[in-house]
């Protein structure tokens, strides 16, 4: 009987997206101290001068994985398939959509936690970084605030979203430490000073992410809509 001869497996052609889709996986999976030029190839089985007819140099290989992870936020951009529409104007809409905008950075931050480390630190030269930026402004401009007022308030919600996923992935360690301190270590704490975080010690160990963050965003966002607006 003939032996059957199977045809060789065939690898689809090599590609920047192949490229950086295998980077975002290592980086997932090692962290970022494992990401090397070598080490996707490896992981493509190509040999690893193939990946600069795609990627020139390492630098450029992570501005693109930055890239990758900043695509994937869900924007609801108007215009997009299945998205919900334009924005509108000065009543609650707007705030909607700001709440929106802010938990689509956090859900890429969990889908991604190592790569947006990659995106906190790296430039990214392309019109994928600025979209996240135009669609916060927009929604900014739709509430009826100036356009000085709108930055700060883009910085603002911004510097909300990346603090929390600081404080997540265990960056903010002195928060750290109240959640996971033991019922001995305020046991030795002097209830004449430390008379409230002795009193609220359950509570100040009690860890509940989503809802600190549904707290701290429903705080910005009323501190928000108390700005200064014009008068549509």
């Amino acid at each position: 009987m003939a032996k059957r001869i199977h045809p060789p497996e065939v690898r689809p052609a090599l590609s920047r997206e192949r490229i950086v889709q295998a980077a975002v996986e290592l980086i997932e999976r090692e962290g970022s101290d494992g990401l090397s030029m070598r080490a996707v190839a490896a992981e493509l089985g190509v040999a690893v001068m193939s990946l600069y007819n795609h990627v020139p140099n390492k630098a450029a290989l992570l501005e693109g994985v930055a890239e990758h992870v900043v695509a994937r936020m869900d924007l609801g951009d108007p215009g997009d398939a299945g998205g919900p529409g334009e924005p509108g104007g000065q009543g609650e809409d707007w705030k909607e959509w700001a709440r929106a905008l802010v938990r689509a950075f956090r859900k890429v931050a969990h889908d991604y936690p190592r790569c947006m480390t990659i995106v906190l630190t790296h430039k990214i030269d392309t019109p994928v970084a600025l979209r996240p930026a135009e669609r916060a402004l927009a929604l900014a401009d739709a509430a009826g605030f100036d356009g000085p007022t709108s930055v700060r308030a883009m910085r603002a919600l911004l510097a909300y979203a990346l603090g929390a996923q600081m404080r997540e992935v265990g960056a903010v360690k002195m928060l750290d430490h109240l959640e996971h301190a033991s019922v001995a270590t305020f046991a030795r704490l002097d209830p004449e000073r430390f008379p409230h975080v002795i009193a609220l010690a359950p509570e100040l160990a009690r860890q509940d992410p989503e809802t600190d963050f549904e707290f701290g965003l429903d705080l910005l966002i009323q501190s928000l809509d108390g700005l200064p607006r014009r008068v549509s």
